[in-house]
């Protein structure tokens, strides 16, 4: 948990002034020992050291007080997959030796579980490792705003998982896409050069993988924009790619890499065939029919 975290103490326990911690005492958490546990500052100054299962963040807390428990969303994803593919370096054509194996899926919960207090997840962390998962609904609202995490799962092309509801999916990936590319691509990267220059400049590199991976999604964004299409694999920018990750290309060199492909897809826009923006209507049509299919048992 991060310093500054609202958490609750779920058990009684000794403070720093010889008192006791009562359980439901609620605070922020102020560090972390050698050993572990958690310095909490509870609001009335006093601090206490507790393991983290003898904490809960403050919200949570509190639906475990009212006895909301969220549907288990491991179950969902082994159960309501409607479509997975592997992401990441394997499928950009960047991979190694080294490299992970990074699934991300589309579940659909069941529409009866809406109409309770105790709503699915949004999104699931497993449950395998290196396996996210977004419910159908939070993944059609990421990919109309052309998030580019998830136009890549549309578009991999090494598929784990595919349902005839995925098919369905899989026919509405031009719906999702549209010039809002340009904004998501370009913020994203701009923002995050930002920060890797703070590292340049305090450390004397960056995260070298992070500035690959960057640079790539620029190309991809160029790409996009000139041919209405996402092309995951980075084809013949593999080897110039690698070299970044590697930390063999100047941060010069790099830097000028990044704004002439800035400048490229200011060019791109003025040319680009997608329309100003995604195709909600149909998306959001199909959507409905994914929910009273699935409340018919369909």
């Amino acid at each position: 948990m991060p310093v500054g975290t609202q958490v609750v103490v779920r058990v009684a326990g000794p403070d720093d002034q010889g008192g006791t911690a009562q359980r439901g005492a609620t605070g922020r958490v102020a560090g972390v020992t050698a050993d572990g546990r958690y310095t909490v500052r509870l609001v009335d100054g006093r601090e206490t050291v507790v393991r983290r299962d003898q904490l809960s963040l403050r919200t949570a807390y509190q639906d475990e007080a009212l006895g909301l428990e969220q549907p288990d969303g491991d179950r969902l994803v082994r159960e309501h997959t409607i479509y997975a593919a592997v992401v990441g370096s394997r499928a950009f054509g960047l991979d190694t030796e080294d490299s992970d194996t990074d699934t991300r899926g589309v579940y659909v919960a069941p529409t009866e579980a809406f109409w309770s207090l105790a709503k699915p997840p949004a999104h699931v962390d497993g449950p395998e490792p290196e396996w996210f998962s977004w419910e159908v609904e939070r993944f059609c609202e990421l990919a109309l705003k052309s998030n580019p995490n998830l136009l890549e799962v549309l578009h991999s092309p090494l598929v784990v998982r595919r349902t005839p509801m995925g098919d369905e999916l899989l026919e509405l990936r031009r719906s999702f896409l549209s010039q809002l590319a340009y904004q998501t691509y370009s913020g994203y990267v701009l923002s995050q050069f930002k920060k890797l220059e703070t590292d340049f400049r305090r450390d004397g590199r960056p995260k070298w993988k992070h500035v690959m991976h960057l640079i790539r999604l620029l190309l991809s964004a160029k790409e996009l924009l000139l041919e209405a299409t996402l092309v995951v694999d980075v084809g013949p920018h593999r080897e110039r790619l690698l070299a970044v990750k590697r930390g063999e290309v100047p941060w010069q060199d790099v830097e000028r890499w990044r704004l002439q492909l800035h400048e490229d897809l200011d060019e791109a826009l003025q040319r680009t065939i997608l329309p100003a923006t995604p195709d909600v209507p149909t998306v959001d049509n199909w959507l409905r029919s994914v929910r009273r299919r699935s409340l018919d048992g369909a």
